[in-house]
């Protein structure tokens, strides 16, 4: 039987808006810790193996399909019904069945491993809450702990189980000590870190292509330090206090009224002009020229 319209109205999906993960990702910087988390995530050789070897970075249509895609998900999950959220899951969890691996030895091994999964869900979860903290977000140190343990609820979305996962920052910082001796920055991640400078976007997203740059640049610049050294960046203890700076001011110019009447219309063009994009390829259309 089909919900009622009140039962439809009642289901504010996995969060709802009293729970903190709505205050944080309803936050513009968040797009810093979007990036950041791609750069972690790629440290872990399998996981960015088996991305590279699936996704065609190289070709700008395919790797802004897959941008696309990630947005789409994660609004999805953070925003939409219940029933929003386990179809985008459904989608996701089908597409990383079907897809493998090869290691330089020619193991193979698939994509949604738990031990992959877990990794790409603490890595983005480290990530948002690492921004939101140095960035100035109002939210206590208990609040950013049920923020990671709210999202538990999306690596059980993506077959994990949530009683193996970090529940607090505590937890987090533990799993990525344990994590370190396996992580380092292979062919693929420094390729893919040199190529997020130049995003595959089409000519009629412009604003997009160069909104990136010093996103990714901000992004990279609040990884740990421990990570930049692994991609082979040196850093001074300036080069932290910098970039906690920077987001600062990025959080106030982004969340203040004249921030919010820049930001939030050119995102709305943005994303239109995306969607129309996606569409356009879907049926064989060219896109527009910008």
């Amino acid at each position: 039987m089909p919900a009622s319209a009140d039962t439809a109205d009642a289901d504010r999906g996995l969060f709802g808006p009293g729970s903190v993960t709505w205050r944080v990702m309803n936050e513009p910087v968040m797009w810093v810790g979007g990036f950041r988390a791609l750069y972690l995530q790629a440290l872990h050789p399998r996981v960015m193996r088996g991305t590279w070897q699936n996704t065609a970075f190289t070709d700008r249509r395919k790797a802004f399909g897959r941008f696309l895609r990630t947005t789409e998900f994660v609004a999805a999950r953070s925003y939409g019904s219940t029933a929003d959220a386990q179809r985008a899951a459904q989608r996701v969890r089908r597409i990383h069945a079907s897809l493998r691996g090869t290691d330089p030895d020619g193991t193979t091994f698939r994509l949604d491993e738990p031990e992959l999964l877990l990794w790409v869900h603490c890595a983005e979860v480290g990530s948002y809450s690492d921004i939101a903290r140095r960035s100035g977000m109002p939210v206590p140190a208990a609040d950013l702990d049920t923020f990671v343990a709210e999202q538990r609820r999306c690596a059980a979305l993506v077959g994990l189980d949530p009683g193996t996962v970090p529940g607090s920052r505590a937890e987090l910082d533990d799993y990525f000590a344990d994590m370190r001796p396996r992580l380092r920055a292979g062919p693929e991640a420094r390729q893919a870190l040199r190529a997020s400078y130049n995003p595959p976007v089409p000519s009629s997203l412009l604003p997009l292509r160069v909104a990136v740059p010093p996103v990714s640049t901000l992004a990279f610049a609040t990884l740990p330090r421990w990570a930049r050294r692994m991609y082979g960046i040196p850093y001074t203890p300036a080069t932290d206090l910098a970039a906690t700076a920077a987001l600062h001011a990025v959080r106030r110019a982004s969340t203040g009224l004249p921030g919010r009447l820049v930001w939030e219309p050119t995102m709305r063009r943005i994303f239109a002009a995306a969607w129309s994009h996606k569409d356009s390829q879907a049926h064989g259309v060219p896109a527009a020229a910008g």
